[in-house]
């Protein structure tokens, strides 16, 4: 009946072909007179999605989660996860070769310094490791009297047979329709944050950031329009991009031009090496630029400067384009978010549709809209125990009928030219039972204390991350993974550098979008989330002494009413919900068939109070 175009159900590779992998690994690494090697989950420019060249640990271990670690040696193998991907890869690698380890406390460094012995030497790929990362690693090995060699080329690319070639997305010219701001008026701001920092050049190693900066769009990694490409900005001077030819139109080209030289990707090495001779201070982005920048720069007798990358908080603050942008995005994705709803009442009962089914329903949906570019990131569709897998994704293999009495968890997301989506709603399946009700009503009113926040100019996530908790707290309850992350415009639906999580340190600002998902997970049961986007915006508040932010609520689809237990709610609590409800029926209502407005209509009904 459907059919998904942007995702797929293959299961990841197993058994005898990744243990013949790490035998080989094994055998290259001992060629190269190494005792062990480090195999992250990245690229040279640490993005969320890599291409299929890219996933070396994927091939490796069968893992397939978008943040981890390998470590090799010549007896033992480790692969580090977070809390996110704990069960998911204990169910992907072969436990009998791999220990699942913690990637965060205590994190691979323990690891490494209780298995290493003197004269150990324990090889990494520079280009994939930060030099923050590379750096950690260098201690973990000296306590011991091991070191960290850095390799020229990747042992794990000399022994995997038939790699993907790199990707050649073809660039498009994201339009001021869509931007808002010219690229001189982009590089004007960035060249302010140059002269701020006190550094000559700043390295963009984030293809994000050069995709903002220059208004672009590619299509060379899954579910994010991103180019990958570098560039180089100086304080004084014109920029130079670092993309390959091959992915530019003409009219890409001439786009690029108006404003930076365009350079084969080969060339940065030897731009590095040039103001390293000359002695030039090049910034380098803490969080993404790989450790063999720095290096370049150093050896050439530069000075490498690590600093934030300021781009990624001006990407981060959406301008009024970007922001009626978005607003027109969650409209549209919105109704068919209804749509799928409402199909999701008719049909789930009768215990007919799988997990694939829904993710192949949304999608369709979503691809009626005629504006859809992709999905924003493979739909997390788990019912039951999958559900309780924070970050699942179904599989031929994996795929679950859902049954009445199930809870069905599905979190997905858009990108649409005008905007990216992430959505999280949790559906009863038939009655839910007293405790999923408990569980889900302490999850809403985490969600909603965040929704109608206050808080002063210059708050980080990190200050209200507790918020989300508290309910949850109340019981003896928590969730592993941060309340929120920022969005980007058509671009990353994980943006930072703002997060509403224990580590948001970045000050939340007017402009900002992020997400509001709590969580509660039952392990081999179910699990719930309810995510919206939030937009930050200037608050109101008759007497405020200092300069006070709140929320806008970007996302328009009912919060499931049958799994609200309305006597654990306050009347602040129900105010909002019932106010939220009504707005999705005004807004999202003119937008669907009549079939679905029966259903928004009684699933936007005002919720009484309990008596």
């Amino acid at each position: 009946m459907f059919e998904a175009q942007f995702q797929t159900f293959e299961d990841p590779e197993g058994g005898v072909a990744l243990a013949a992998r790490l035998a080989a690994l094994r055998e290259e690494i001992a060629r190269r007179r190494l005792t062990g090697f480090i195999v992250p989950r990245a690229d040279s420019q640490q993005n969320e999605y890599v291409p299929p060249s890219e996933e070396r640990l994927a091939w490796l271990s069968g893992f397939t989660g978008s943040a981890g670690l390998a470590i090799v040696l010549a007896q033992q193998a480790a692969i580090f996860v977070d809390g996110r991907y704990t069960l998911q890869a204990a169910h992907q690698v072969d436990t009998a070769v791999w220990q699942v380890e913690s990637l965060i406390d205590p994190p691979p460094e323990s690891w490494l310094t209780s298995h290493l012995t003197a004269d150990d030497r324990i090889g990494f790929d520079p280009w994939l490791h930060t030099t923050a990362a590379a750096e950690r690693l260098a201690k973990a090995c000296e306590k011991t009297g091991a070191v960290l060699v850095p390799v020229d080329s990747n042992p794990v690319d000399a022994v995997w047979q038939e790699r993907p070639a790199p990707p050649l997305g073809a660039v498009a010219v994201h339009g001021l329709q869509f931007a808002g701001e010219g690229e001189a008026e982009k590089l004007a701001r960035i060249r302010a944050e140059i002269t701020r920092s006190g550094v000559d050049a700043l390295v963009l190693s984030d293809s994000h950031a050069v995709a903002w900066t220059f208004n672009i769009r590619g299509a060379d990694v899954a579910h994010t329009p991103l180019p990958l490409s570098y560039a180089l900005v100086p304080k004084d001077g014109r920029p130079v991009i670092f993309i390959d030819h091959r992915k530019l139109s003409n009219s890409a080209r001439d786009h690029l031009e108006q404003h930076a030289t365009v350079e084969e990707p080969d060339a940065l090495a030897s731009r590095l090496t040039e103001l390293g001779q000359r002695g030039t201070a090049v910034g380098l982005d803490t969080a993404t630029a790989a450790d063999a920048l720095s290096r370049l720069i150093a050896t050439a007798g530069g000075k490498p400067v690590r600093l934030a990358d300021p781009v990624a908080l001006l990407k981060a603050v959406k301008n009024a384009t970007e922001i009626s942008g978005t607003r027109a995005a969650h409209r549209r994705d919105g109704a068919a978010l209804a749509r799928f709803l409402a199909w999701i009442d008719r049909e789930a009962p009768s215990g007919v549709l799988t997990e694939i089914d829904t993710v192949e329903a949304l999608e369709s949906f979503r691809r009626d809209t005629g504006a859809l570019k992709d999905v924003s990131f493979p739909t997390i569709a788990g019912t039951g125990p999958n559900g309780a897998i924070v970050h699942y994704r179904v599989t031929r293999k994996s795929n679950r009928r859902i049954n009445p009495g199930d809870l069905l968890l599905i979190d997905s997301g858009a990108q649409y030219e005008d905007g990216t989506t992430d959505v999280t709603r949790t559906i009863a399946i038939g009655d839910p039972t007293d405790e999923m009700r408990d569980r889900f009503t302490r999850v809403l009113r985490g969600h909603i204390a965040i929704a109608r926040a206050f808080f002063p100019d210059g708050t980080s996530g990190a200050q209200i991350d507790v918020l989300a908790r508290q309910f949850l707290w109340q019981a003896g309850i928590d969730f592993e993974h941060g309340t929120g992350h920022g969005v980007g415009s058509y671009l990353s639906v994980h943006e930072g550098p703002a997060r509403i999580s224990k580590l948001g340190t970045t000050p939340l600002k007017r402009g900002m979008i992020l997400s509001n998902e709590p969580g509660y997970y039952k392990t081999g049961a179910f699990g719930i989330r309810i995510e919206n986007l939030e937009l930050v915006v200037e608050a109101r508040i008759e007497g405020a002494e200092k300069p006070m932010n709140g929320f806008e609520t970007l996302t328009l689809a009912p919060i499931d009413r049958r799994l609200i237990n309305a006597s654990r709610i306050s009347k602040q609590e129900l105010r909002w919900l019932n106010a939220y409800h009504a707005r999705v029926r005004q807004e999202i209502r003119p937008l669907v068939d009549e079939a679905t407005k029966v259903w928004l209509d009684a699933a936007t009904e005002p919720l009484e109070p309990s008596r």
